[in-house]
């Protein structure tokens, strides 16, 4: 039941409830993106397939050559890419042609991005902390 106001208890309205739901179901597709991500570029089969993509389109059979695995086996990695977004194909004719997704990267960097300033501020202070210890030591 709404309050006399016809706000929601502590003063959110509808569209702030429609809104943080809205927040909160994207942050844990965004979550689940990025586990999908690292997920994907755990394995070293994959990361050389990346490797290779990030200077151009190429073939399967181009990404399976340098590997040591058959071909069914490059695609099931190539499907982990795919559903991680990394990594988009397309078949024209008899020949799939992979492509690397950069939004996908650009994604996940932002989000170690994030982290890093993050940990650099924690070090920076830690930094002032300890500096600050050693001149009371020196005046001491």
């Amino acid at each position: 039941m709404l309050p006399a106001n016809g706000c929601h208890a502590f003063g959110r309205g509808p569209l702030d409830d429609t809104l943080a739901i809205f927040i909160v179901k994207y942050m844990l597709n965004y979550q689940e993106n990025l586990d999908l991500r690292f997920q994907a570029l755990s394995e070293p089969a994959r990361r050389a397939m990346v490797d290779r993509l990030s200077h151009g389109p190429a073939s399967v059979s181009e990404l399976a050559a340098p590997l040591d695995m058959t071909l069914p086996a490059v695609m099931q990695h190539l499907k982990v890419l795919e559903d991680s977004g990394l990594v988009s194909s397309e078949k024209t004719g008899r020949v799939r042609t992979c492509r690397i997704e950069p939004a996908a990267f650009e994604h996940t960097e932002n989000w170690l991005a994030e982290r890093r300033a993050v940990w650099e501020g924690r070090l920076d202070r830690l930094g002032d902390y300890l500096e600050e210890l050693q001149d009371r030591d020196r005046t001491s």
